[in-house]
């Protein structure tokens, strides 16, 4: 018979070691490392485990069904979970604290309890009260929603497993699960990890829709094991600033639909209401007569969404100049800043430069580069940006304009919401053929930098000076 061992786990990170340390090596935190009994399946000496059955293998064609997908009623859940809930599936909720997470997935289970499905809502953080409040507030205390607050994993797993299982499950929040058989505290990393492992093997034997709720650390990532991210099927974070009244449903893993797709939705004294034209919600308090402003043509997922680009360049007495960045990458701004000076002559270092994305949106892509680079040059020569022109492209570091993806649904929503042009890369072609503008929407080929510059006057005339 094996002797038993322990093992010494980072509750940061989880890594293991073979002795304590004060600091762990993996992520660097101080007395983070935590003495644990090793599971009895596991070998350290990398000897071969107890005798298993064999496993039959399948070709990989076969007569499977499409996997049926349940509604929930929510448009923006639905297309960001990729058409529905799928049976059997789990999905990992993050955001920061107070953002929504709670009120929406008590006003999926509302609708889906609405639709005919069970759904059954586990809160540890909450007691019963507590939610039937935010039900009642939300005008939802009618939904035959199945209720409870418990922690003990083991009396969870026990009443979900007795005869017919719920449809749906929502588990709020994974953080505040405990398993009696370890011994380390609630939220800790190796409870984080088996309480989720447990209610995932049960819900793939079940067949139910598991829904799980995780808490972020400061760094905006969700708290404990990454190994819990690469179990679940998806994994969704719920975004938006505490002064915008915006939410941002984003996929960033999802086996059963498209990753990046976005979800938007506006909080209200009534809860969370979809927002079904993002583009007209985010450009409804625009004034185009403003220097600094620009119009980018963005995309999320296989959602266009035009959003303004705001830029202030303004004198600065500081040595170095400040760089402040709301809604994009604050290191591609520099990037882009550096470019503009050292292939078109623009010079940023005795001035202040900052740049926001209206509306609290967040965006990742590198096609908001000419964007931003017309903004900024606005802000700096004074004139405004034509208000009914669309922008969108990549800017290399040699200065030139690349294209990039899906150019024709960028247009589409541009015309849609009536701008009558676009400044766009000269390579407009999406799946190998050219795409053809909209009617109503004239775009007009960047190819180089320096054509920005070009169409505002006072930034050129700086550079002629300055050279």
């Amino acid at each position: 018979m094996a002797k038993s061992t322990t093992r010494y786990v980072c509750q940061s990170c989880g890594a293991v070691t073979a002795k304590w340390a004060g600091r762990c090596e993996a992520c660097g935190a101080w007395n983070s490392i935590a003495e644990e009994a090793a599971p009895a399946h596991e070998s350290p000496q990398g000897k071969s485990l107890a005798n298993g059955r064999t496993i039959d293998f399948v070709p990989l064609k076969g007569e499977g069904k499409p996997v049926p997908r349940r509604e929930t009623g929510i448009g923006e859940l639905d297309r960001v979970t990729g058409g529905g809930l799928v049976a059997g599936s789990v999905l990992l909720v993050g955001g920061d604290p107070g953002i929504g997470k709670s009120t929406l997935l008590l006003q999926a289970a509302a609708m889906l309890a609405r639709r005919g499905a069970t759904c059954a809502y586990v809160s540890g953080e909450e007691a019963v009260e507590q939610v039937r409040l935010r039900a009642r507030r939300l005008g939802l205390e009618d939904a035959p929603v199945d209720l409870a607050a418990a922690t003990n994993l083991r009396d969870i797993l026990a009443t979900l497993d007795v005869g017919q299982p719920p449809d749906v499950v929502i588990v709020d929040s994974i953080q505040t699960m405990f398993l009696d058989t370890l011994d380390s505290a609630p939220g800790t990393v190796s409870q984080v990890r088996a309480c989720a492992h447990e209610l995932i093997r049960l819900a793939k034997r079940r067949g139910f829709v598991l829904f799980l709720v995780g808490h972020v650390t400061k760094e905006g990532t969700l708290a404990g094991p990454r190994v819990v991210e690469h179990m679940v099927d998806t994994v969704l974070y719920f975004e938006g600033e505490r002064g915008h009244h915006f939410r941002i449903l984003r996929a960033v893993k999802n086996r059963f639909g498209a990753t990046d797709e976005i979800g938007v939705f506006e909080m209200t004294d009534s809860g969370l209401g979809e927002v079904a034209n993002p583009s007209a919600l985010f450009l409804a308090e625009r004034r185009g007569n403003i220097a600094g402003s620009c119009v980018f043509a963005g995309l999320e997922g296989s959602r266009p969404v035009l959003v303004e680009i705001q830029a202030l360049v303004a004198p600065s007495s500081l040595g170095t100049p400040r760089r402040a960045v709301v809604g994009w990458d604050s290191g591609r701004l520099s990037m882009l800043l550096a470019v503009l000076e050292a292939r078109c002559g623009i010079a940023f270092g005795g001035h202040d430069v900052y740049l926001n994305v209206a509306g609290g949106l967040k965006i990742g892509e590198p096609a908001a580069d000419l964007a931003v680079a017309c903004a900024v040059l606005s802000s700096l020569s004074g004139v405004p940006a034509p208000a009914d022109v669309a922008v969108f492209g990549e800017i290399g570091l040699s200065g030139e304009v690349r294209a990039v993806a899906q150019p024709d649904l960028r247009l589409k929503e541009a015309a849609k919401l009536g701008f009558a042009a676009a400044l766009t890369p000269r390579r407009l072609r999406t799946g190998g053929r050219k795409v053809q503008p909209p009617e109503g929407i004239v775009p007009r080929e960047i190819g180089h930098a320096q054509d920005i510059v070009a169409l505002f006057p006072p930034a050129a005339e700086r550079r002629t000076e300055e050279h």
